[in-house]
């Protein structure tokens, strides 16, 4: 019966110092860089065959690239309407292929909303994680864990709160860590050219502009 109440005692003191660790021990701010796919939600991720823009035609017809990637240490593309200004201003964003939504939010101060796809891309046998991202959003029509397919609308062409003109900033990222990041670096980081990618992956004759297969 002693053994018991020792017992008792001791776990009942063990909880206190826990509790009263975590009510005064210094709080370390979550570092979204640490945050990555594990190998289920890997598995999970979509094979995607083809990619294609993610505004305006599948070839990207009327709009135009204003500040293309590494330009003025630029991590990715800005898409515009050729209209300029904000005459794009709530023009459909496409998901550039088949991917999961493994991030929708508003990340912080500059990105406005942000959807992030997940995909898997086959190349030589294998498959590599890529990620496609979309910013400065003006609305999401897309929730976190959900399929969409490419060419699908995805969210529409914002000014991330009035910070910009509108227009989308499109990234490729390889990896499967899920961070919003930054958008200008001195090195290219994980980041990919987004029309180098999208021309490399079109996955499809250049006349042909078919829509994907319906998943529904």
């Amino acid at each position: 019966m002693r053994r018991l109440v020792v017992w008792i005692l001791g776990l009942l003191l063990a909880w206190a110092v826990f509790e009263f660790w975590n009510a005064w021990a210094p709080k370390v701010p979550f570092d979204p860089a640490f945050l990555r796919l594990s190998p289920v939600e890997i598995g999970r991720l979509p094979l995607a065959v083809r990619f294609d823009s993610p505004m305006g035609s599948e070839h990207g017809a009327l709009t135009y690239n204003a500040q293309p990637f590494r330009v003025s240490r630029h991590l990715g593309d800005d898409l515009n309407g050729i209209g300029g200004l904000n005459s794009d201003l709530g023009d459909a964003v496409f998901a550039a292929g088949m991917g999961r939504v493994i991030y929708a939010g508003e990340p912080g101060p500059g990105w406005g909303k942000m959807i992030i796809l997940g995909h898997r891309v086959p190349e030589n046998g294998a498959a590599r994680v890529i990620q496609t991202v979309y910013a400065h959003l003006d609305q999401m029509l897309v929730h976190h864990d959900q399929v969409v397919q490419r060419g699908e609308k995805i969210g529409t062409v914002g000014t991330a709160g009035g910070q910009y003109l509108a227009h989308l900033h499109f990234e490729v990222r390889e990896g499967p860590y899920v961070n919003p990041g930054v958008g200008y670096a001195d090195a290219p980081l994980n980041r990919l050219s987004p029309e180098v990618f999208l021309r490399e992956h079109r996955g499809a004759a250049e006349s042909l502009l078919n829509p994907a297969p319906s998943l529904r």
